[in-house]
């Protein structure tokens, strides 16, 4: 059985207009079902700001390409690594979180398949791997990202026994961080909410006072939002408008809203133009409300601004609240299991994280007094929707 179809399919690449928020790439092909119809397949590579020419969406898209020629997930047992992506792209790949899918996509094309597309699955060797990463000109932490979805690409091919070991397993490569990532301390934290306008100013605060990722606070409904119980109940993430599925299974654990920060979002509620349960928490208005707001476009647009203004220096990106959120629980003498528990992550000792619970109280006293840190002395009673249009801006801004 061959690899590819008779008629080999290249699909089609274009770019189209997105009411809010940046151009989109469109890859287009056709597939025919069983019973011999049509059907047209889209998927949208990704936007005009991570892939400013035409050219380099192409290359995002040069993974796909085999796949959509592929006979069946029964074809005949890949030869290259080419077609060992091919393989893994039309039957794991969609399985993953929608950003875990652009992670991998990304490094498939820009690095794995430009390099090793043509080598035989058993010409790929642990020391030549590790001469090409160190070859790189790429930061430590990113060569290990190639790595892993190289190491995840080959363990594919162990599981359908296709390969004897995975060669990726024997690579070393270091993922340590050249420069640690900035978190704000307290004061500067208080002085950025101080001055901040909705919803920017909720977001933050949402996000600094829970460690909530951008995607899953984009992606919460007022219905996730339990006032009575005082919980967020999370089930889904949106990352660039496309509403998928939460990044772990330990992300969907419910967390605590308390205290100051549980007013502060009843209060936004009121205000927002979107209040009913079924509408997005964040709603953009630029949307009509049926999408949440594009996360740079509130980060670039008021928050590292204000931040610039403030005077505070530090490289602020939406997952600085994160790392901030875990850095003052920490600081504040919490135990590491409740940190653990409020972060939401998983820990390799299972025993722990399965049998050993942080108790419900000592999570949200934790949560209370996070929020009671927080929360600036200075009380509004309501503030204004951000009064300007939201517009995308370049990444290079």
């Amino acid at each position: 059985m061959n690899f590819r179809r008779r008629s080999y399919q290249l699909g089609s690449l274009s770019r189209e207009r997105r009411k809010a928020g940046p151009d989109v790439w469109i890859f287009r092909w056709r597939a025919r079902t069983p019973e011999g119809i049509v059907v047209n397949h889209k998927v949208i590579v990704g936007t005009v700001e991570e892939f400013p020419t035409k050219a380099s969406a192409l290359k995002a898209v040069e993974p796909l390409r085999p796949s959509i020629n592929a006979v069946s997930p029964a074809m005949a047992a890949p030869k290259t690594v080419r077609q060992l992506v091919a393989h893994y792209v039309q039957t794991e790949l969609p399985t993953k979180a929608y950003s875990t899918q652009r992670t991998i996509q990304t490094s498939l094309a820009s690095w794995v398949l430009p390099n090793w597309g043509e080598y035989h699955l058993e010409a790929v060797k642990a020391v030549d791997v590790e001469t090409w990463l160190r070859s790189l000109p790429l930061a430590d932490a990113t060569k290990a990202k190639i790595r892993n979805v190289m190491h995840v690409v080959f363990t594919h091919a162990c599981r359908y026994e296709w390969s004897e070991k995975n060669p990726i397993s024997f690579v070393r490569q270091s993922g340590k961080r050249e420069k640690l990532p900035d978190v704000l301390d307290l004061d500067e934290l208080k002085k950025l909410l101080g001055e901040l306008k909705n919803p920017a100013r909720i977001l933050v605060f949402l996000m600094a006072a829970t460690g909530l990722r951008v995607s899953e606070a984009l992606g919460l409904r007022w219905s996730d939002i339990d006032f009575t119980s005082r919980v967020i109940l999370l089930s889904r993430a949106v990352v660039h408008q496309h509403v998928g599925n939460m990044k772990t299974e330990c992300s969907q654990r419910p967390i605590p809203i308390d205290g100051a920060l549980l007013d502060a979002v009843q209060n936004w509620r009121l205000e927002a133009p979107y209040q009913k349960s079924t509408d997005w928490v964040f709603a953009s208005p630029h949307r009509d409300g049926e999408k949440p707001y594009w996360p740079e476009s509130q980060l670039k647009g008021y928050v590292q601004p204000m931040a610039r203004k403030l005077g505070i220096t530090k490289s602020i990106g939406w997952h600085s609240f994160r790392r901030t959120f875990a850095t003052l629980l920490n600081g504040g003498g919490e135990d590491v299991k409740t940190v653990q528990d409020l972060m939401r992550h998983a820990n390799s000792r299972v025993t722990l994280d399965i049998y050993i619970q942080a108790p419900t109280p000592a999570k949200r006293a934790a949560h209370i007094k996070l929020v009671g840190l927080i929360h600036p002395r200075a009380q509004t009673a309501v503030v204004p929707l951000c009064s300007h249009a939201e517009k995308p801006i370049p990444l290079s801004a």
